[in-house]
């Protein structure tokens, strides 16, 4: 599995939006200068939270121009996020169910995010990169290039966000995985 070269995965659940991106190459001529700190990074173990910074700064940059507020980090989001990057990485696959049948709502049923909540509301992306396509201002260009992505980042409904940035990716390519959990609680 070549993540580079993968089509685009869509699936839509009604309080639940699942998205998948393959990220192919972009021309250097194509790109933007990014404003957000780090967000021209290739993601490292070491740089990790400078790239989950630089994503949500972008991520919140694109929300501003449509006048939506801004997303903010969740914890309970982030450590769920965070396990599925690394285990798309360790394991090999690029979905948004793994091999083991978890999906992204038992995931996050199982943190302290849904608890209490009268009613809430997930949606997910992923994407994978190698090399230059690995850096958050690409990840989310092109995120923004996919109708299905640019819904999730543009729906004002959902307010709360969890970054997992890990290296490498599921086809064992020098580069990064990255999943965002987005969500929406109402007490």
């Amino acid at each position: 599995m070549n993540c580079r070269h993968m089509p685009a995965l869509t699936a839509t659940i009604t309080t639940l939006t699942a998205l998948a991106l393959a990220l192919p190459a972009t021309p250097a001529s194509a790109r933007q200068r990014p404003a957000c700190a780090g967000a021209g990074s290739v993601p490292t173990a070491r740089n990790a939270p400078r790239v989950r910074s630089a994503t949500l700064c972008l991520l919140n940059a694109q929300r501003a121009r449509h006048h939506l507020p801004a997303l903010r980090a969740d914890r309970a989001l982030g450590a769920a996020a965070t396990r599925f990057a690394r285990q798309m990485v360790r394991q090999g696959f690029f979905d948004h169910t793994s091999p083991g049948g978890s999906t992204m709502v038992g995931r996050i049923q199982h943190t302290a995010y849904a608890r209490g909540a009268r009613s809430w509301a997930l949606a997910e992306n992923i994407a994978c990169g190698a090399g230059s396509t690995a850096t958050p201002a690409e990840i989310v260009r092109l995120w923004m290039a996919s109708a299905p992505h640019r819904a999730n980042i543009l729906n004002g409904d959902l307010r709360d966000i969890g970054l997992g940035v890990a290296t490498g990716t599921p086809d064992g390519a020098a580069g990064a995985t990255y999943v965002t959990d987005f969500g929406a609680r109402r007490r």
